[in-house]
């Protein structure tokens, strides 16, 4: 299949545009050949994962197009960096590493990308639009995108998401193209209570289960009763993104391709449900916790990035109270939550339980752990997915209420009877 390129492209590859657009252009083309594309189409923003520092190779490569002079010719928000460029002298990460890292945030921010450094950049201004055609990185971005706002988007990966943002082009190919957004597989709860769905548990255990089952499959979920909140769908998409590869998936009822069940297989004929029951749901969850200790050392919030919303909500459990002296608190958010954050008064309450936070990064990716921090407890499937393997460490899943009781206490407390059969 032959890759036709339009006037402007050509000029572009011809290096019209300049040597940046030119190796940019060079990328995106070689992409679309590969892919199998007979054209490129315009996209209209871009979010660029290409931001996390995984050694000299990437910083090279931010480096060298920062010098040729690229720029961004649609909106950019960037994905979290590799450092806390202010914070970072509070933990473990490698002095030669922050500067390295740092080095590279500046290469990203000065083709004129927005300094958003966040995983969640459908929770600033610049979320898109149902319909926007964008070049999205970032898993837990790109299925959020794609199923809760109904924005177009494939899987972009790091490297090549800036060659996107630089020309305004990408491969007509996949998600962006409506016949290839139908349903591929239906999952039906059956028994899941009203009570279970309405707590934010439900929505990464779920998750978890729809990832591991549906892999790179658009899955679609009917029998969801309640109407979710921002940041339990946040929590759902980084699940199913994290323990599969999906990068959309329709919610009857809910997400705005999938107002009917017809809608969301775009009239073909659904295949038999898979029964999701509350069997499968405890599973899942019990999969999510690989520590066997009940100490843990340190209780991570964050992943994706947590909002003012989350920040509000974390508040009130911690006033007044004080944090085991053996039990780090983090909470990883973006800078602009976190300032939102502050002017509220939710840090001060976070500070003065005697906890921390660390903005622009996560610690999956930074090297930031002390070497004594070997069991993590969290409230994000995500964490608790990547950070055996990223991170060496063993995890304890479980509920906001949980990480913050099991904090106060220097144990784990987990409230299991939501859960229990």
């Amino acid at each position: 299949m032959t890759l036709k390129l339009t006037t402007d492209d050509q000029a572009q590859l011809a290096g019209g545009r300049g040597p940046a657009a030119r190796l940019a252009m060079s990328i995106v083309a070689r992409m679309a050949e590969v892919c199998g594309a007979e054209s490129l189409m315009d996209i209209t923003a871009a979010h660029l994962d290409s931001t996390v520092y995984q050694g000299e190779a990437t910083l090279e490569y931010a480096e060298r197009l920062a010098n040729l002079g690229a720029r961004v010719v649609v909106p950019t928000t960037l994905n979290v960096s590799g450092v806390d460029e202010h914070g970072w002298r509070e933990w473990a990460v490698p002095p030669d590493w922050a500067v390295k890292a740092r080095r590279q945030m500046m290469a990203y921010q000065s083709m004129g990308a927005v300094p958003t450094w966040t995983c969640a950049p459908y929770q600033t201004d610049l979320k898109p639009a149902f319909g926007q055609q964008i070049a999205w990185g970032e898993s837990n971005a790109v299925v959020f995108a794609n199923s809760v706002i109904g924005a177009r988007t494939e899987r972009y990966p790091d490297l090549f998401d800036v060659c996107a943002a630089i020309t305004g082009r990408v491969p007509a190919v996949g998600l962006h193209l409506t016949e290839h957004r139908a349903g591929q597989l239906l999952l039906r709860l059956t028994g899941v209570s009203r009570q279970v769905q309405e707590d934010d548990s439900f929505y990464p255990v779920l998750g978890h289960l729809i990832g591991r089952i549906a892999q790179e499959r658009i899955p679609v979920i009917e029998g969801i009763e309640v109407t979710p909140a921002e940041d339990q769908l946040k929590a759902f998409c980084a699940a199913t993104a994290s323990s599969g590869a999906v990068a959309l998936c329709h919610l009857v009822g809910i997400t705005p391709e999938a107002p009917t069940l017809d809608a969301a297989f775009q009239g073909k004929t659904p295949p038999p449900p898979i029964e999701v029951t509350m069997d499968e749901l405890r599973a899942a969850r019990r999969e999510l916790t690989t520590a066997e200790g009940e100490k843990p050392d340190m209780i991570v919030l964050g992943s994706p990035h947590f909002s003012l919303a989350e920040f509000q909500r974390l508040a009130p459990l911690l006033a007044g109270k004080r944090r085991h002296p053996d039990v780090q608190f983090l909470v990883t958010s973006s800078r602009l939550m976190t300032h939102l954050a502050e002017q509220s008064g939710c840090l001060e309450t976070l500070k003065q339980f005697g906890g921390k936070v660390t903005v622009d990064t996560c610690v999956l990716t930074t090297p930031m752990l002390h070497p004594e921090t070997r069991i993590l407890m969290t409230n994000s499937a995500k964490y608790a997915y990547y950070a055996p393997g990223l991170l060496n460490t063993q995890v304890v899943f479980g509920r906001l209420e949980d990480c913050v009781h099991s904090a106060i206490a220097g144990r784990v407390v987990r409230d299991e009877s939501l859960w229990q059969s």
